[in-house]
């Protein structure tokens, strides 16, 4: 059994420009607890600030009525009782008492001999349990004081192995290990004090964090520290969506993490830190279940050949195939199956081609966007195998403050080709000023529009597809055109040019 120390609310708070309030701090604390089923939970620092305090407090009551108290524990420090006073005060039962873990600490920011450190490191435990707490200890800087001063660390650990300590915390604090000496290290204690609890507490500055806590667990820790997305300074901690991975699946080493509640809870604390969840983050980012290749979707249509064992329903998720230049007809046949809707081959090639198309100018198309797609392929408007006798060549579009918008067009009809400016009181209505300018000089007569609808997929954001249904009267007869595109503007004059060649081959 590995257990799981979350330090979302200590160390993760010092990412930059991540404060949690006090009711921020329960609302986390008892969804680590309660619904990811760490086993411990690092909530504040002894002394920081009132609100910390407040903080602290505040969940040390909720976690003394649910039987978690002896889960909740605080950073303290070597100052002669007075963490441990604060961490009474606010009802709290464990401290984690930061020591120097390096020579170079202790010699350097202490200014104190080895042995003087140990001395008030001693001192300040046999303090904590008079008051009844219980104490974890850790050796600050210990990934560099194994590498320059091993002997230092053996001094400190051969005293404290004898003292009331729970667990001991091997911090990698600046991030500096590998996985090699990462198993070395750990071996090397865990092989030194065989009868001692510890944990491995992984930062991220070579992003090797993931990769160093596989190697500690291989070497026989019994602990793990992470943080939801990987929150904490520099470059952050081990994410504890990673510890469920390497766990999981690669370890498979018992553990109380619920991954089904993963996502619910990343995604909380992605809205309560404001920081966001990288798109391509493994489990919890917003990419790491689509499948884009169309080749991807084929293979998984004929028995799931291109899944692994990060099956998306095992953390509240579903399986998507994106849809885009790279799709395929499998991604777009997955998808309309997800939709209840089925296209003959014919009309599946026309949505596909259309689908690419839109890929080349859109970042992405999401499974909102495809019935837009098949609508403006195959629905709604008056069907035509005959040639379209109009085409627009080129136009361009100018909107400036303060000045009427101006569009410049250049369109063939009939293989002759037409050009002409005109202003107007929004972009399309210059575009359709000058086409009709063009029209009234051929003395061709024109419709007139008479409803003019935009639409985008619900829950659409500013880079959605947009479907612009136009209705148009045309010698006493109405009827509509669609146009699809991420420009709406476009989509518009994609209506219009369909609406001219229905009239031009007299389908009207």
């Amino acid at each position: 059994m590995i257990e799981i120390l979350d330090t979302t609310l200590r160390d993760g708070e010092q990412t930059a420009g991540v404060s949690f309030n006090p009711d921020e701090k329960l609302a986390i604390a008892r969804l680590l607890l309660e619904e990811m089923k760490v086993n411990r939970i690092e909530v504040a620092s002894a002394r920081v600030s009132r609100g910390e305090q407040e903080a602290f407090a505040k969940i040390c009551a909720w976690a003394s009525t649910c039987g978690k108290l002896g889960a909740v524990e605080a950073l303290g420090f070597v100052d002669g009782g007075l963490s441990v006073d604060w961490i009474r005060s606010a009802g709290g039962q464990v401290m984690n008492l930061l020591t120097k873990g390096s020579l170079r600490h202790v010699t350097g920011q202490l200014r104190k001999t080895p042995e003087e450190h140990l001395d008030d490191i001693l001192r300040d435990i046999r303090i904590a349990v008079s008051k009844g707490l219980e104490v974890n200890v850790y050796l600050e800087d210990w990934s560099n004081g194994m590498t320059d001063s091993p002997e230092y660390v053996f001094f400190l650990v051969d005293a404290l192995k004898d003292a009331p300590v729970k667990r001991i915390m091997l911090p990698d604090t600046l991030g500096i290990l590998d996985p090699k000496r990462t198993w070395e290290y750990c071996r090397t204690m865990v092989e030194r004090y065989p009868s001692l609890h510890f944990d491995f507490h992984p930062h991220n500055d070579y992003d090797l964090a993931a990769a160093n806590a596989f190697e500690a667990v291989l070497a026989g820790v019994k602990g793990l520290h992470t943080t939801v997305n990987g929150l904490g300074e520099r470059t952050g901690n081990l994410p504890v969506s990673s510890a469920i991975g390497i766990l999981n699946d690669h370890l498979k080493v018992e553990n109380t993490l619920d991954e089904s509640r993963l996502m619910h809870v990343c995604r909380y604390v992605e809205t309560i830190s404001g920081v966001r969840i990288p798109s391509n983050k493994p489990l919890v980012g917003e990419f790491v279940f689509t499948q884009t290749s169309g080749v991807h979707a084929d293979g998984d249509r004929k028995g799931g050949l291109y899944q692994n064992a990060l099956l998306p329903e095992r953390f509240g998720r579903h399986r998507h195939y994106a849809l885009g230049k790279t799709s395929g007809k499998a991604n777009i046949v997955k998808n309309l199956e997800s939709l209840g809707i089925n296209l003959t081959p014919e009309q599946m090639k026309q949505v596909t081609a259309r689908v690419v198309e839109l890929g080349d100018k859109k970042e992405s198309l999401t499974p909102e966007d495809l019935p837009f797609i098949v609508a403006d392929v195959l629905k709604g408007d008056v069907s035509t195998t005959a040639p379209d006798r109009i085409h627009i060549i080129n136009y361009s579009l100018q909107l400036a403050r303060g000045m009427r918008p101006i569009a410049n067009i250049r369109i063939d009809i009939d293989g002759t080709e037409y050009e002409e400016a005109a202003a107007g009181d929004g972009q399309y209505d210059a575009f359709m000023k000058a086409l009709w300018i063009i029209y009234d000089r051929l003395g061709r007569r024109h419709p007139r529009l008479t409803d003019y609808v935009v639409k985008i997929p619900p829950g659409g954001k500013t880079d959605a597809l947009v479907e612009t249904t136009i209705s148009w009267d045309w010698q006493g007869k109405g009827f509509k055109t669609r146009g699809v595109d991420s420009d709406q503007a476009e989509a518009a004059i994609k209506a219009t040019v369909k609406m001219l060649n229905l009239i031009e081959n007299n389908l009207i």
